[in-house]
């Protein structure tokens, strides 16, 4: 049963929200998410499997860090590189057999150069067989378990494999978990420049197009081939708000660079963070069966915050949703009722509601009151079909 009471009107009459024109990307593949709200803001094939190029270093990044974290890796200990990891093409930070390389030097390695043999020589270091294959199976493993569900890994770089492939969702959830489980790494992503060993100058420069710009971007990985095109997944801050997006299927680093700035100007002046209801304000009473009161009221345990778009007010459409009447007794903080919030061109938000008193069972005087009610109104009620 589907519940709107009427004190809602009020709710929703203070509860101003707008009309934002949708984002027109020219992505394949985008999501853009406000972080502290967790409003979505744009989705668009958010949830295609897609060739995510370099990108998907950023979950051997996550690996990588549950290590050292772990202590099954320390920053300074330095890793042998195999003629498999040396035999990468494209980005790579030019290793060969006799190098042995520092953790921390590969960490950077892979953040800002991209690189595709350092990828390699973490896989090998840390996957159950000693195979970057094998890493990749428990890359896979462990995505899914932490929600990636469209993630399937095929090495450690994203070199171009048959069914290597996440979603735009997916890559939004592992930059979230990077800046939220990983805050003393987080910050190499913003490195605009990293000088291994001064072995390769042509490769020494984050390709992130938005660092430097004073838009607040800090992260995090570009990604290209043919199949994929141009994508980028970026993180920016601003005030109190932070926005995570991931877009791919772009035709040029040119076309890349603008559309993320675009991006990150629209998520930031086209919306702004609301406190909707605060805790413990009741919003609607819901009918109590059997209890020493009739109604009980409504009301969010935890402030109610989210984005609303800024521009052409509108009414913030608003409903109670709840099985009922809610049975007695009732204790103070049950979970009994949804408020759904739906803002104009957003997704809806659902938020619980608690019960903000406590209502004992009724004795037997109510209890014999309610169900003369409940007989008397099943009296009344007109059979269909009859005038």
């Amino acid at each position: 049963m589907r519940f709107l009471h009427g004190c809602l009107a009020a709710v929703a009459a203070i509860c101003l929200a707008v009309s934002a024109n949708a984002f027109d990307t020219s992505a394949r593949g985008a999501y853009v998410v406000d972080m502290g709200t967790g409003t979505v803001l744009l989705s668009k094939n958010a949830d295609m499997r897609l060739p995510p190029a370099s990108m998907s270093k950023l979950m051997t990044l996550y690996v990588a860090f549950e290590a050292v974290r772990d202590g099954r890796l320390s920053l300074d200990e330095r890793l042998p590189v195999s003629r498999h990891a040396m035999s990468y093409g494209g980005s790579t930070m030019f290793l060969d057999t006799t190098d042995r390389v520092r953790v921390e030097d590969l960490l950077r390695g892979i953040i800002v150069l991209s690189g595709n043999d350092a990828c390699a020589v973490i896989a090998e270091a840390l996957s159950p067989d000693g195979t970057e294959a094998g890493f990749a199976r428990y890359m896979t493993q462990r995505a899914q378990a932490m929600g990636m569900t469209n993630s399937v890994f095929k090495n450690a770089s994203g070199w171009p494999a048959e069914g290597h492939v996440m979603s735009m969702r997916d890559l939004a959830l592992l930059a979230r978990h990077i800046i939220e489980d990983f805050p003393e790494f987080y910050e190499m992503f913003a490195e605009r420049e990293y000088r291994f060993d001064g072995r390769a100058p042509s490769n020494i420069y984050n390709r992130n197009p938005l660092l430097g710009l004073g838009i607040g971007a800090d992260g995090l990985k570009t990604g290209h081939t043919q199949a994929a095109g141009y994508g980028l997944v970026g993180s920016a801050v601003q005030g109190e708000r932070r926005v995570i997006f991931a877009v791919t299927g772009l035709d040029s680093a040119a076309q890349r660079a603008r559309e993320s700035e675009a991006i990150v100007n629209w998520a930031f002046r086209q919306f702004a963070r609301k406190t909707v209801l605060r805790a413990g304000e009741t919003v609607a009473e819901a009918p109590v069966w059997m209890g020493a009161a009739a109604q009980v009221g409504l009301a969010p345990a935890e402030d109610i915050e989210t984005l609303l778009p800024v521009l052409d007010a509108e009414r913030l459409a608003a409903e109670v949703v709840y099985t009922g009447p809610i049975r007695a007794p009732v204790a103070r903080g049950d979970v009994l009722a949804e408020l759904v919030l739906s803002p104009e061109g957003l997704p809806e938000m659902r938020v619980p509601l608690v019960a903000t008193e406590a209502v004992a069972q009724g004795g037997f005087t109510t209890r014999l009151r309610m169900v003369a009610e409940r007989l008397l109104e099943r009296l009344q009620e007109v059979p269909e079909g009859a005038s």
